[in-house]
């Protein structure tokens, strides 16, 4: 926003009003207050089902309305940024989230927090694009790197700071503070960004050229695309919950999903100006790097999810202690984010892409070493290989996404990647949870067959747990039933664990899918702009 785009894609210094990296500064803390409420929520879950008096079930949709309006806004921010200027969209945007960040935290009752929740996910779908979109345009190409280092450190540490500052905030406090901390924060960010982000004589008049065109909102185009991403949300979020097609509501959202999507394509990919430029997605580079981004979105949430929850589930962890796991990955995820941010202008994205999937397996690959004597440094150690690997597909993948591209086509870009990140954390979500659903139920088929009455394991084990409940003080019959339900409930273990390890392997495959996607993307001449040519 301090300088716009040239023509090759690089930023004009003559027309920086500010230094740029103020503006990173800034705009990266008002996105990394953004995307700390897409996790931050999910672990005070069961404290705001008690404190409003509602089941958990209902309790879950303050995660997926969320979820929801955030997806159902990206489509539309590049079209406000460029018809009212990113600077006034992006505050109005930063006022609302604040506001209704407050709101979240002082409702009465689940009806007004999740209307405040949605306000709050339309407001922050705004402000993540808008953020992107000003440092591609503040920073050269062969500065892009260490600006969206800083840039990834909020998107990407974010939602593994959630967890831990959820959970603390709610056993220590209440879970009125997940939303009442971002007042002070948002205060803060609304002040700094309205004194250092300023308009450049280019950018104004690149303004007046787009209203001067004539340009209407794609209204048709925007409700087809929304409701299909808004269906698609509502469909992945409560489809376990709900039975899947076993459920009229899924299997309604499904059918409108299905529907507007299809509908979408040629308005998209036929309209003079529409909302999403579908064209892009067909474009080796750009395409690429999309569904990169999607398998980033997918390991990001997905690990974020499920580490914290299997520690709390099979190793009797705290929320907090759960989130203390993941924070030591969070530290090497900010420090390595500078390193590949470094390293983007020296290697190939497409190696740097590659390299980092691949750590991301082997740490996937660990975690399907689960047993129940693991001790809290194995899950920090995994936390800590995925921190290394996510930097240098991230960093990357953001850069790489904007090569080729036309300055007006920076804000469509920053949307559609965003998008491509939420879409494939939902998705990655998803899969995981039906995995882990149907995989547990397998595995605990599986485990039954082997207690039988004449199966000498099981024999001996009930013998075994039989005496030690007896020498406990409890009856003869007493100790039988205790041993039995011992025996249950070691079986359920065993399945869950196993069922975990089969979502790892899921995870594992899902990362070294963007391998080969990576080594198709187009090589980078970084010795003549650093990173923004092609050839």
């Amino acid at each position: 926003m301090s300088g716009a785009a040239t023509a090759n894609g690089g930023a004009a210094s003559s027309e920086r009003a500010t230094n740029p990296w103020l503006i990173a500064i800034v705009v990266s803390l008002a996105t990394f207050m953004e995307v700390l409420d897409t996790t931050i929520a999910n672990v005070a879950l069961r404290y705001i089902s008690g404190g409003l008096a509602v089941s958990s079930d209902e309790a879950s949709w303050v995660v997926t309305t969320y979820l929801v309006s955030n997806a159902i806004v990206l489509v539309a921010s590049s079209y406000f940024a460029e018809r009212f200027g990113r600077r006034r969209f992006y505050l109005l945007c930063l006022a609302t989230f604040t506001i209704a960040s407050i709101l979240c935290g002082l409702s009465w009752n689940l009806e007004t927090l999740l209307i405040f929740r949605m306000i709050q996910g339309f407001a922050g779908g705004g402000m993540v694009p808008t953020s992107q979109a000003i440092l591609a345009d503040a920073f050269p190409p062969a500065k892009r790197g260490q600006a969206f280092a800083l840039f990834g450190v909020a998107v990407v540490v974010a939602p593994v700071i959630g967890p831990t500052l959820g959970g603390y905030l709610s056993d220590n406090l209440s879970w009125h503070w997940c939303f009442l901390i971002n007042g002070p924060v948002g205060v803060f960010a609304f002040i700094l960004v309205y004194a250092l982000l300023n308009e450049t004589p280019k950018t104004k008049q690149m303004r007046e050229e787009f209203r001067r065109k004539g340009v209407r909102f794609d209204i048709v185009g925007f409700l087809l695309v929304a409701t299909f991403l808004g269906s698609l949300e509502l469909t992945l979020d409560r489809g376990q919950t709900d039975d899947w097609f076993g459920s009229n509501f899924i299997i309604l959202t499904a059918t409108i999903c299905l529907l507007s999507f299809l509908l979408a394509i040629p308005w998209v990919l036929t309209k003079a100006n529409p909302i999403i430029d579908g064209w892009l997605l067909g474009t080796r580079q750009f395409g690429s790097c999309f569904i990169v981004m999607m398998a980033v979105g997918a390991i990001l949430i997905a690990t974020t999810q499920f580490i914290p929850e299997v520690v709390q589930q099979n190793y009797g962890y705290t929320a907090t202690w759960a989130g203390l796991a993941l924070s030591p990955g969070g530290l090497v995820t900010m420090v390595m984010m500078f390193v590949a941010g470094r390293v983007n202008s020296l290697i190939q994205p497409k190696y740097l892409i590659a390299i980092g999937a691949a750590i991301i397996a082997a740490s996937m690959w660990q975690l399907t070493r689960l047993y129940p004597g693991l001790n809290f440094s194995f899950f920090v150690w995994s936390r800590l290989y995925i921190g290394l690997g996510l930097p240098l597909i991230f960093i990357p993948i953001t850069s790489a996404s904007y090569f080729g591209l036309r300055p007006e086509q920076t804000n469509q870009a920053s949307a559609m990647i965003n998008a491509a990140r939420n879409i494939g954390g939902s998705i990655g979500v998803c899969i995981a949870s039906n995995v882990l659903a149907h995989r547990e139920q397998w595995h605990q088929s599986r485990l039954v067959e082997h207690i039988t009455p004449s199966s000498p394991a099981y024999h001996d084990a009930l013998q075994t747990m039989t005496r030690y409940f007896a020498e406990k003080g409890a009856t003869m019959a007493d100790a039988k039933a205790q041993a039995t339900a011992w025996v249950g409930q070691q079986v359920q273990t065993q399945a869950s664990f196993l069922a975990y390890i089969d979502v790892f392997h899921v995870l594992m495959l899902i990362v070294l899918c963007a391998i080969p996607l990576a080594l198709i993307l187009s090589n980078v001449d970084l010795k003549e702009d650093g990173g923004g040519g092609m050839h």
